[in-house]
């Protein structure tokens, strides 16, 4: 079954997308939600002049995602989880975890819109996560996953730098 999207899905696609579902899917689900609308000649020849009408606005949008990809990119992100001796996490880091360390950072991106590999982490170690911020923009950001012994050892030895260097100054 054609249908074409009247919102953005997750795993399906954005608004306007022309998109193959199976019949009892978009049937019993999207067009009686409101999501989609069946794809007959009629409804493509006035998507494609939305499409050529939206074409000139998105293209500042565009460009904005563009500049925040790059942005997002640089930065260096890591997560801290409790863990046991084999380094396995206790629990998992999910894409809600990731959104939640880039909104400290100072940007906030959707967790719908971040997929990391294989849903949920349940190691230590580098990782990648996927951001389609657009859906021509798209962004791969790394981030790490360590111990929370080792981030509050780091932190102890910055106050510890600190109060070093107040004491020097007095």
């Amino acid at each position: 079954m054609e249908l074409i999207l009247k919102e953005n899905i997750e795993n399906l696609g954005f608004k306007g997308d022309i998109v193959n579902v199976k019949s009892g899917y978009g049937r019993n689900f999207l067009i009686p939600k409101g999501k989609a609308i069946l794809a007959t000649p009629s409804s493509k020849k006035i998507l494609q002049e939305n499409i050529k009408q939206q074409e000139f606005k998105d293209k500042k949008v565009v460009d904005e995602f563009n500049e925040l990809a790059k942005t997002l990119k640089k930065l260096k992100i890591k997560i801290s989880s409790k863990v046991s001796e084999s380094n396995k996490l206790f629990g998992s880091i999910t894409s809600n975890d990731v959104s939640v360390a880039l909104e400290a950072k100072g940007h906030k991106v959707e967790n719908t819109l971040i997929t990391v590999p294989g849903k949920n982490i349940k190691r230590l170690g580098s990782y990648e996560a996927n951001i389609r911020l657009h859906r021509e923009v798209s962004v791969q950001i790394p981030f790490d996953i360590i111990s929370e012994k080792k981030a509050e050892e780091k932190a102890e030895k910055k106050a510890e730098k600190k109060t070093e260097e107040k004491a020097e100054k007095k």
